[in-house]
């Protein structure tokens, strides 16, 4: 296991739990918010996010925590293992609330030197909270189609925060 993708919704720690394992397997962990936003929140075309995926997707060891909708076929063609964090909605939710509150009060980076505003996060017709309420079924099905298909990578879901603690601890190099 050298190529990993840990998915889920927005605000479910895709982030935290795949530094966690890049540290504990020793593998390099890629932020892919960090790898496809600009300054000013100017997304990459999908050109170029297909371009520079395909790049680090190429190399033999990785830990991402992403697989946006433009280039996942290309994650799922390469990884050796899925995590997927198939936490319930409130959970992810409140995780959300709490990180872009603190991100926006503390004026925390993100996503590439961008910061996150009460504007953009509560008023914006892109607002990430909002984004995570329209996502959140899409991406709860395509992880259960990944787990119950044999046509991808294995598949491990994790449904709560102890199940997450226990797989980490289980988990070897």
């Amino acid at each position: 296991m050298r190529r990993i993708l840990v998915y889920g919704v927005t605000g479910s720690g895709k982030s935290t739990l795949a530094a966690r394992v890049g540290a504990r397997l020793g593998l390099p962990y890629h932020s892919i918010d960090d790898l496809m936003w600009r300054p000013g929140w100017e997304p990459l075309t999908v050109a170029e996010q297909r371009d520079v995926i395909e790049k680090l997707l190429a190399r033999d060891e990785w830990v991402i925590d992403a697989a946006y909708g433009f280039w996942h076929d290309l994650a799922l063609q390469r990884a050796d293992l899925i995590v997927g964090l198939d936490l319930p909605r409130w959970r992810s939710a409140t995780r959300l609330l709490r990180r872009t509150v603190t991100r926006i009060v503390r004026r925390t980076p993100t996503c590439n030197g961008n910061y996150e505003t009460w504007r953009k996060a509560f008023f914006d017709r892109e607002s990430i909270l909002l984004f995570h309420i329209t996502s959140f079924p899409r991406k709860r099905r395509r992880m259960r189609l990944w787990q119950s298909s044999t046509d991808f990578p294995e598949t491990v879901l994790l449904r709560s925060p102890a199940e997450v603690e226990k797989w980490l601890a289980g988990l070897t190099s």
